[in-house]
């Protein structure tokens, strides 16, 4: 299950193992779409297994 917008995306992950290389993954990738650092990349559980990644607003 995978819901994507232009600034944000969020998936299940099933495999617990798989959860740092994932995430990790989808930083970079979002990051380098819009161009921005890493750190403005927001990454929250939004439920069981289940996470949000979302671009934070310009400082």
């Amino acid at each position: 299950m995978t819901f994507e917008t232009a600034e944000s995306v969020t998936l299940k992950i099933w495999d617990r193992s798989a959860v740092h290389t994932t995430l990790d993954t989808l930083v970079e990738d979002l990051s380098v779409r819009h161009n921005t650092d890493k750190s403005r990349i927001a990454v929250t559980c939004s439920g069981p297994n289940t996470f949000t990644l979302s671009l934070n607003p310009a400082f």
